[in-house]
């Protein structure tokens, strides 16, 4: 994780990249991809593509990229993108 956030020069920002080795959130939120697409790729337990806005550990929005034909959400996702997640902090105000 560091790397990718040196590479996507997070630094001082207010962005925190974290990673999940074991899966522990990605089952808890359960967003395990189980398609099985990535998994013949041996992409097990993959996390969907999604972003989350959370306050002081308190989730105010959750937005997947997902279609039936588009597990992991790499045709639109523009749901879990800055603007539409943007726009769902302003309207969770």
């Amino acid at each position: 994780m560091q790397a990718w956030a040196k590479d996507q020069k997070t630094g001082l920002s207010m962005v925190q990249l974290m990673g999940d080795p074991a899966g522990d959130l990605t089952k808890a939120l359960d967003m395990e991809m189980t398609h099985p697409g990535p998994m013949e790729k041996g992409l097990y337990g993959r996390c969907k593509r999604s972003a989350v806005y959370a306050v002081n550990g308190t989730i105010k929005a959750v937005h997947i990229s997902e279609g039936p034909d588009d597990p992991a959400g790499d045709g639109d996702p523009s749901h879990t993108l800055a603007e539409a997640m943007l726009k769902a902090i302003e309207e969770s105000k």
